[in-house]
């Protein structure tokens, strides 16, 4: 008569099949440090900004318009009951806005005092470098631009690494009245 092998048995000579001929994982060589941050185009240009820096992210709110403020001031909107002054990037620097409306995006800074919600080109998304891929000689670019930017990561397209506090520093930037 047969000998009978117990199921138990059975299951434990097949998984020791399996494992003998499974293929491990492949083994991680180096993990990279990456820089995180929201990016956003601006007057044709690809930049980020660091994620502690932008509190929040809007489509553009309906806003009214203010007297006697300069033309990159577009007005004042109800935000859950805060009012939110609206400001053009694109115009604050002498651009012209050439985006579509629907693809504008409202960048709102709330720190040191500021709440203002800045109106940029274009929203790309969360943005992920790698640290090796951070410069500080920043490639030619709009002059304007230059004192807010504090370096650039360079990848398949160079991106500014923009500085929200300088802006909210600069006293060309705070002085709105005409």
């Amino acid at each position: 008569m047969a000998e009978s092998i117990h199921p138990f048995d059975t299951l434990r000579q097949l998984a020791q099949h399996c494992r003998s001929q499974a293929m491990g994982l492949p083994a991680q060589d180096v993990v990279s440090e990456t820089w995180s941050g929201v990016g956003f185009r601006l007057a044709g240009q690809a930049m980020v900004a660091a994620m502690g820096e932008v509190a929040e992210i809007l489509h553009e709110p309906r806003y009214t318009a203010l007297p006697r403020v300069k033309s990159w001031v577009r007005g004042v909107a109800n935000v859950r009951g805060r009012l939110l002054p609206i400001i053009d990037l694109s115009r604050f620097f002498g651009a012209s806005v050439s985006a579509p409306r629907k693809q504008r995006r409202v960048l709102v800074l709330d720190r040191d005092g500021l709440f203002v919600g800045l109106l940029v080109d274009e929203l790309l998304g969360m943005q992920h470098f790698p640290v090796t891929s951070f410069t500080t000689d920043v490639p030619a670019t709009d002059e304007g631009f230059r004192p807010f930017v504090v370096g650039a990561y360079v990848q398949d397209q160079v991106s500014l690494v923009f500085n929200f506090r300088a802006l909210a520093r600069d006293q060309a930037f705070l002085d709105v009245a005409i």
